[in-house]
């Protein structure tokens, strides 16, 4: 019976291709940058020019993993793993319940510390401080909440398999977390905070696009978003993607637009220089 060729690639290959290369840092930890794309709302290119984003503002040797239910038509650097189970009812609205699934107690083979970004989010520069910053558990304030406690899970940072309890008391309470809590980044904030251990990122590194930078009506009409001095990275919260703000956008009634934005075409990209 003839061996298969070493090249020869199955179907669940092709949807979950073969890391490009691990940590070249022999018996140490790498420093873990993960996201999740699942379903259709966002296409392999998000992942693609998020990673592209993440080589070109950290220099230390570091993972980039994507945790989905389809891994094609990613770049080969990115190191992609099936998205964790979670059996959420059919109804369920989507309110970012899966991203729950980071704290299970083994995530694939990660060890370490990780730092997970949402796919819409731009990075302006060095991500570095996101892992040199002291804490055991950070994430980003939530603008204008009446709940202080609240952060946007967009980019937050922790040490995997350090907090199971966080996925099994929902999963094991599901109807009375979703009462308690609108979507994951409440529960997840609340939980954390309930340890003791939440902190947040100084408030000039993560800033809301919609609040920070959009400019508002009428003076929208005529000039681009107001580019953040100090910020890290911009948030995209719903609508407009830092997609469709580059190539400029209009909302519902005309009220809500953003002109073609040069200064996020010129982070939101695949290039790596």
């Amino acid at each position: 019976m003839k061996k298969e060729s070493r090249n020869r690639r199955s179907r669940s290959d092709a949807l979950f291709p073969i890391p490009y290369a691990l940590c070249p840092m022999p018996g140490t930890l790498c420093p873990n940058i993960i996201c999740m794309k699942w379903g259709t709302k966002f296409g392999p290119t998000y992942v693609n020019t998020l990673a592209a984003m993440v080589r070109r503002h950290l220099q230390m040797p570091h993972r980039f993993i994507c945790f989905t239910d389809n891994g094609a038509g990613l770049d080969s650097r990115v190191e992609v793993r099936p998205l964790p189970e979670m059996n959420l009812p059919e109804h369920l609205p989507e309110r970012g319940w899966r991203k729950l699934t980071v704290f299970n107690e083994r995530l694939a083979d990660l060890e370490g510390t990780a730092l997970f970004l949402d796919l819409d989010v731009l990075i302006l520069s060095d991500l570095q401080p996101f892992f040199d910053h002291p804490g055991r558990f950070l994430i980003v304030h939530e603008w204008g909440f009446r709940d202080p406690v609240i952060g946007n899970s967009s980019v937050f940072r922790f040490e995997v398999g350090k907090h199971p309890d966080i996925l099994d008391d929902f999963v094991n309470h599901l109807d009375e977390v979703r009462e308690r809590h609108r979507n994951e980044q409440a529960y997840l904030s609340h939980s954390v905070h309930a340890k003791g251990i939440l902190e947040y990122w100084p408030e000039e590194w993560c800033v809301s696009f919609k609040r920070q930078c959009m400019r508002p009506f009428p003076i929208n009409y005529f000039l681009v978003p107001q580019k953040p001095e100090n910020a890290k990275i911009v948030v995209f919260h719903g609508n407009p993607t830092p997609e469709a703000a580059r190539n400029g956008w209009i909302g519902k009634y005309g009220l809500r637009r953003v002109r073609p934005t040069q200064w996020i075409g010129e982070e939101w990209r695949i290039g790596e220089e």
